[in-house]
């Protein structure tokens, strides 16, 4: 990341988004982005966007993603872009979202994880569940889930590959002893906002690497990847204080991106014909990294889908 230089991929950490997309044509292919009114996921619609592809912004906000639809318009006057309101931290809202979505009776060929918050004050979620998990794993666990039907049935009838995209981070190193704490996901009294943080984004990547290996089995043709966008100051550190913003005074050079070069990576697993057939990969500034031991624990992934699957379901119950 420091050295700014390009990686095997020919890309590295000062690449944009625009720049590892240039060249391919997306007309054919429709996209679903969570959180895409604003930040990395606002320029992650815009660039698909560019590339003609069809894209759809879920967000919670939907003024806020009505004037990114504005500004992706403005940038590109023959933009297919649509909104719909999404909550990642209700089940009830994704399966509205969802609901809604299948109703348009669209393909999906892309489904970009991307909403998210961080570092946030101990809260549960309307579901009952600690709102950092509940919103950066287990909205998208329930999400992909409902959407994987759609997703099959579109690879299928086109023979184009469908892909997902998990946006996790490089603080899933930082998590909880034991990576996932299954028995005590809500508690309170030992709940750490960084810890919790980190073990949301090991949860995207160990949700990524349980669905590539059911794919595998099923012989189904979609690849889902996690990705680290880098350090990006957006909203997600809203909650992080004078601490982060000095910090970053004082590394800005050295280690952050902006906005373009943060959804570079996700554009570039999302559309890149040479990731085709590329699958349970995690990767950083466009290249294959490898991510920590948890990370690749087969069996902590088996038990985080069966953990998740529960969650779900209790939730639908309260719902």
């Amino acid at each position: 990341m420091m050295t700014r230089k390009p990686g095997r991929s020919g890309f590295g950490s000062a690449s944009t988004a625009e720049q590892v997309t240039q060249g391919i044509d997306a007309t054919n292919l429709t996209a679903i982005i969570t959180g895409g009114a604003s930040g990395i996921g606002l320029e992650t619609a815009r660039v698909l966007a560019l590339r003609n592809a069809y894209v759809f912004i879920a967000a919670r906000n939907i003024e806020a993603a009505n004037e990114a639809k504005k500004l992706i318009l403005k940038d590109h006057k023959n933009a297919r872009v649509d909104v719909l309101k999404l909550d990642m931290a209700s089940v009830k809202s994704i399966k509205a979202f969802v609901d809604n979505f299948i109703a348009l009776n669209l393909p999906l060929n892309i489904l970009i994880n991307n909403a998210g918050i961080m570092f946030c004050p101990y809260q549960l979620s309307e579901d009952g569940v600690e709102i950092q998990f509940a919103t950066n794993h287990l909205g998208h666990f329930y999400l992909t889930n409902l959407l994987l039907d759609k997703m099959k049935e579109t690879a299928s009838s086109t023979g184009v590959e469908g892909r997902i995209v998990n946006l996790s981070s490089i603080a899933h190193n930082y998590t909880y002893k034991g990576g996932i704490r299954f028995e005590k996901i809500n508690d309170k009294k030992r709940y750490n906002d960084k810890k919790a943080y980190g073990q949301s984004k090991l949860a995207n990547i160990l949700h990524t690497n349980e669905l590539t290996r059911r794919f595998k089995a099923e012989g189904a043709n979609i690849t889902a990847n996690a990705v680290h966008p880098g350090l990006i100051m957006t909203k997600l550190f809203q909650y992080s204080g004078i601490w982060m913003k000095i910090f970053k005074l004082f590394t800005s050079i050295l280690l952050w991106k902006n906005i373009h070069q943060g959804a570079a990576t996700t554009c570039y697993v999302a559309l890149h014909p040479s990731l085709k057939g590329v699958s349970g990969k995690y990767f950083a500034d466009c290249n294959e990294l490898k991510p920590s031991r948890l990370a690749r624990n087969e069996v902590l992934a088996k038990g985080l889908w069966e953990f998740s699957t529960k969650l779900v379901n209790e939730a639908k119950k309260i719902t």
